[in-house]
């Protein structure tokens, strides 16, 4: 599996964190999450995979909590991982992201997450706003196979 971002830290122990992230083209725009915090940064709508939950259940889940979008049927692009330091979970994870393509479909409201808001950007400029490596790659991917 292909690993995008900061190296595994010689001894330092990871727990394993599944999750589930998509790409949300709509015409010349992608749908994206912005995060106040821990860091204000630009993310695909995604995350952690619930124990019980499948990796689509999740998908729709968070894209709903932080996009408060409802989204179509999502087709998987592939998976990646990364090992990151989680403050607000104070959590070291190695990051299995599993990302996915789908169609924003209509809002419903706005987001229930805390700290995070919807953004329609313009799909090129998407792919230097997201602030993790993988998601770039695979959003520069599917825009180019678009």
């Amino acid at each position: 599996m292909r690993r995008f971002g900061e190296a595994r830290v010689a001894g330092q122990t990871y727990r394993r964190r599944p999750g589930a992230y998509v790409i949300l083209p709509l015409g010349d725009k992608v749908l994206l999450t912005h995060q106040r915090e821990p860091q204000r940064e630009f993310q695909l709508p995604g995350g952690g995979i619930d124990p019980g939950e499948t990796a689509i259940q999740a998908l729709h889940r968070e894209v709903f909590e932080e996009t408060g979008w409802r989204i179509g049927p999502p087709r998987k692009l592939g998976v990646y991982r990364r090992f990151a330091y989680m403050p607000e979970y104070d959590l070291w994870a190695e990051k299995v992201c599993h990302v996915y393509v789908a169609r924003p479909v209509r809002p419903h409201g706005a987001p229930s997450e805390p700290g995070h808001s919807a953004h329609l950007v313009n799909a090129e400029l998407a792919i230097g706003l997201v602030g993790s490596e993988g998601d770039a790659a695979f959003l520069a991917r599917c825009l180019a196979s678009a």
